[in-house]
């Protein structure tokens, strides 16, 4: 098979201008759809009645079927969707908005009143989500340390196993076994020509607030500092040992190894550079230099938020593309970004604000805004075009057409 859109991905990502300008639409857990958004985008394109599958519970996230993904010219894919392709994988829940969906079948969520409770953990099951009445996601409800980092990290991976962010999207390990693991990855790898992107989270800075909670974890940082760097010293042993296990069952089959840790928010980074280079830097490098030493992957960074003040430690530390490019953070302006990072950094994302240009805009708007950000990211590659951030319950699918549209006629 020709990977010609694998190609193309990874021209972006070595500063080469590709063919076109790439498209993400779904291929990670912030690129992708809210499963009632996509059910009334295919009705609007007027695309035959598919049960919608929900892949990600906690952010409610829709499998995107592969006539949308023609339709709008994705070029890449999660190593997710080698999995999940039996009906005994799914079974049958109810979207916000009451329309029927699939969610994998190993999710245990159960009815509490009005409320929606994900259940996780191991080997003790508990509580550890929320979905009250009218939201579209579940919120954490259950956090390990929420009494402080304890003395004995003897049991680290069991307490990340308790978390929200730790209830799995396909496929589920405790599930599929190594072989299978392997065999489905080669299967994707020999069925497609869209560059593969693996999701492996690796987490230093999230991990920790998961566990302790965000506040009482930003307090611990200034207040028992030795501490925190027991539990990062711990922390980086579990991820260095479960990234030797994951690249080395599917290195071979992916193109990208996606890690994820928001470091930023509206106004700028959560901590300041000093504190990144002391606390995490350093764990960051450690983590991508073995993922490259492990297999030919380039290795991407999701982080929301204000990220400028940090990119030059990020490229330092190994960063080969930053993602979703909230441009709409002090900041982040595309222009300013371009010009300082654009040839050591590939911008996968920040092609389209989704805080108030996808949801509000008119379509002409959405067209116009699109073809503004493709002129500025596009030249010399380091660009792979993704609207920042899911798209979210409530977007208007003709804004979804026109954003994707804009690429279409921008790329001739």
């Amino acid at each position: 098979m020709e990977a010609r859109r694998r190609q193309r991905v990874l021209d972006a990502m070595n500063h080469v201008q590709p063919d076109r300008v790439p498209i993400d639409f779904g291929s990670h857990r912030s690129s992708g759809i809210n499963p009632e958004t996509y059910r009334k985008l295919r009705q609007y394109l007027g695309l035959p009645d598919r049960p919608v599958k929900v892949y990600d519970m906690v952010q409610q996230l829709a499998i995107i079927d592969e006539d949308l993904w023609e339709r709008f010219g994705s070029d890449t894919i999660e190593l997710g969707y080698g999995f999940g392709l039996n009906q005994e994988d799914w079974k049958p829940w109810t979207l916000t908005d009451g329309t029927p969906c699939l969610i994998p079948a190993y999710i245990d969520v159960r009815r509490d009143g009005d409320d929606w409770v994900l259940y996780g953990g191991s080997p003790v099951v508990r509580p550890v989500g929320v979905q009250k009445p009218g939201m579209h996601f579940f919120d954490q409800t259950y956090w390990p340390y929420l009494e402080g980092i304890p003395d004995d990290l003897c049991n680290l991976s069991g307490a990340i196993s308790d978390m929200m962010w730790a209830v799995p999207t396909p496929p589920n390990r405790s599930v599929v076994d190594d072989t299978a693991f392997i065999e489905g990855a080669k299967k994707l790898r020999e069925s497609t020509d869209r560059a593969i992107i693996g999701l492996f989270g690796g987490s230093m800075f999230e991990i920790p607030q998961f566990l302790c909670r965000n506040d009482n974890f930003l307090v611990l940082m200034a207040a028992q500092p030795k501490r925190v760097f027991r539990l990062l010293e711990a922390l980086v042993q579990v991820h260095l040992k479960n990234l030797e296990m994951f690249l080395g069952a599917v290195g071979a089959y992916i193109d990208i190894i996606l890690f994820g840790d928001d470091l930023g928010m509206q106004t700028g980074p959560q901590i300041s550079p000093d504190m990144y280079r002391e606390f995490f830097k350093p764990y960051h490098a450690a983590l991508w230099k073995r993922a490259k030493e492990l297999a030919d992957v380039k290795v991407m960074l999701h982080s929301c938020g204000g990220l400028r003040p940090l990119l030059d430690d990020l490229i330092d530390a190994g960063l080969d593309a930053a993602n979703p490019i909230q441009t709409s953070c002090k900041g982040m302006e595309p222009g300013g970004l371009k010009c300082d990072f654009g040839d050591r950094l590939c911008f996968w994302g920040g092609g389209c604000d989704t805080q108030t240009i996808l949801p509000k805009a008119a379509p002409g708007e959405v067209r116009r805004h699109v073809l503004e950000r493709l002129e500025i990211f596009a030249p010399g590659g380091g660009f792979v075009f993704q609207q920042v951030h899911n798209i979210l319950a409530g977007v208007p699918p003709e804004n979804i057409v026109a954003m994707f549209d804009a690429v279409k006629e921008f790329n001739g």
